[in-house]
């Protein structure tokens, strides 16, 4: 019998699928910037200008890329709250104009997880 798999205990060794497309586990705030906030402008920008490349009109290209990296950018964030003992519902404090991305921004990029293990999993690596 095949023993049970274990999520990723960080992003140190954690595969790149578990990161990107997994809501499950916890990052910290220097991973959440890297993949969640760097790598997906680079990858918005790298496929909307494929596509305009392309001969795509640039509002669809836009909505393909927005469309393309909505799961990844929900599972980074998800993993993000999950790391402040919160909920992954908390994503939909996004949906307040203004004011849920400015707590979004300040709860998942500048403030500190919950020390230790909570109830999403172990601590990532500092």
């Amino acid at each position: 019998m095949p023993a049970p798999t274990e999520t990723p205990r960080d992003d140190a060794d954690a595969p790149l699928p578990w990161l990107l497309f997994s809501f499950r586990g916890r990052i910290g705030r220097a991973t959440w910037w890297r993949w969640g906030v760097a790598a997906m402008i680079g990858g918005w920008l790298v496929i909307a200008a494929l596509l305009g490349i392309a001969g795509v009109p640039a509002t669809r290209a836009e909505g393909a890329a927005n469309l393309l990296l909505l799961w990844p950018t929900l599972a980074i964030s998800a993993k993000r709250w999950h790391d402040r003992d919160k909920s992954a519902w908390w994503l939909l404090v996004t949906l307040l104009p203004l004011v849920g991305w400015l707590w979004a921004l300040v709860e998942n990029g500048l403030l500190r997880g919950s020390a230790g293990a909570n109830r999403f999993g172990a601590a990532p690596a500092p």
